[in-house]
């Protein structure tokens, strides 16, 4: 910024030198130059995009207070742009009038170009100073002066532009893409069952919806309220960036339903193989306790002095969660099922463990029966290879064991016990024929 020289005839200061020709006509050159630079730039100004959003839209907020100051801003710029053009014009119709210019033509050609030589009309400055004009009304300022003030102007009213435009540029069109990507999952959710009041996604879905809404609204009134502006001190026009951070914190909500939706996906796939396989398991337990119930009456029946353990009922709990679990399904309640699903085939699993074991135990008597029985028949047949088989004892002894094995009720300690003669009678009656085997040997 230049620093205007003292006024001549000022009280106490001597005049400023006078220009010389070559002085004045590298003086209209570089303002001739200067002004062609400004006019761009306020033409520029004028035709900017973002310029022409802030025009027609409904402002509120800190937007609406800082782009009336900067309409006022630019309604001064111009002002003083005139005021630059006219007293440029002035000084170029001074320097056209001789090819060699008189000493009054170059002191009035120092006073334009270089001293007070612009007058600032009383409407230039709005009655107001700072941002708005030069102090006072009716002012002379040098051109560099109010070259200095316009650039001010100027690079004020740009940067509340450039910032808006930027905001505009960015975030509302992220907003949208972000929207329609949410209204997908929604399909995609209420498909599945994730619903408001139903689904704690569902909640989430409709919450972040509503905050789509207002920020798209607060983005498109307020622009500027979500400019951050540079921390390295930067003086350029628009020197920041647009503030994300709402629309990051409902990006990444997003997507965590996503994950969510993908994950109830996969349960829902999943759901009716799993309930299948349960209600087999549970089939397969109801079977076996059944079997071990007729297999404890049979024994009972069978069996005497055998104490048989009790055989419990079906899993009506179970069977009853069972149910619970194909009505979350029918209802799309996924996120009651997957945690009763899990819940239920380890207990299902446990419940044929526990049939199976049942069934074990209360056949057990008779498995000792079927032992004893072919332990006998098995002795039997070896005594017949030998010839042993009509001995008269052993004959004795075998139908003894028999008549206990196979009567009902069937008294296992003393039918044990008379296949154990009937085997100490085979021993010692193959013994002989052992040792005579030897002997020929």
């Amino acid at each position: 910024m230049g620093v205007p020289g003292p006024v001549p005839g000022s009280p106490g200061m001597p005049d400023a030198p006078v220009l010389d020709r070559e002085e004045v006509d590298r003086a209209l050159a570089r303002l001739g130059a200067e002004y062609e630079a400004i006019e761009t730039s306020l033409l520029a100004l004028q035709d900017h995009a973002g310029r022409r959003l802030l025009e027609g839209a409904d402002l509120s907020g800190t937007t609406k207070e800082r782009w009336a100051a900067t309409e006022r801003s630019i309604t001064v710029l111009w002002s003083l742009f005139d005021a630059y053009t006219a007293t440029l014009e002035a000084a170029r119709e001074v320097r056209a009038r001789r090819r060699w210019p008189s000493p009054e033509d170059l002191a009035e050609l120092t006073e334009l170009l270089r001293d007070d030589g612009v007058t600032v009309p009383a409407a230039a400055d709005g009655g107001t100073g700072g941002e708005s004009g030069p102090a006072g009304r009716g002012e002379r300022y040098s051109l560099e002066e109010l070259v200095d003030r316009m650039n001010g102007l100027y690079a004020r009213s740009l940067d509340v532009i450039v910032a808006a435009d930027a905001v505009w540029s960015a975030l509302p069109a992220r907003i949208d893409l972000l929207s329609a990507e949410l209204q997908r999952t929604r399909s995609l959710a209420h498909s599945v069952g994730v619903r408001p009041g139903e689904h704690p996604a569902g909640d989430d879905l409709e919450r972040i919806t509503d905050e789509l809404v207002r920020l798209r609204a607060q983005v498109i009134a307020d622009p500027l309220a979500f400019w951050v502006s540079s921390s390295t001190g930067s003086s350029a026009p628009g020197g920041g960036r647009p503030d994300t951070g709402r629309y990051d914190r409902a990006a990444r909500a997003l997507e965590d339903i996503r994950r969510e939706v993908a994950a109830v996906l996969d349960v829902r796939q999943d759901a009716e193989h799993r309930l299948m396989q349960l209600r087999d398991v549970l089939s397969r337990a109801d079977r076996t306790l059944t079997e071990a119930r007729q297999a404890r009456g049979e024994v009972l029946a069978k069996i005497a002095a055998s104490e048989v353990p009790a055989v419990s009922g079906p899993p009506t709990a179970l069977h009853e969660q069972l149910a619970a679990a194909a009505e979350y399904r029918r209802r799309s309640l996924w996120h009651r099922l997957s945690p009763l699903l899990d819940s239920l085939e380890e207990r299902a699993e446990d419940e044929l463990h526990r049939a199976r074991e049942s069934l074990t135990a209360v056949t057990a008597p008779l498995a000792v029966r079927a032992e004893l029985r072919g332990r006998l028949d098995a002795y039997r047949a070896k005594l017949a290879r030998h010839g042993l088989a009509a001995d008269p004892l052993l004959v004795e002894r075998y139908d003894i064991a028999r008549r206990m094995l196979w009567s009902a009720p069937c008294d296992l300690r003393a039918a044990e016990h008379a296949v154990w003669r009937y085997q100490q009678a085979a021993a010692e009656a193959l013994v002989p024929q052992q040792v005579e085997g030897k002997g020929e040997s």
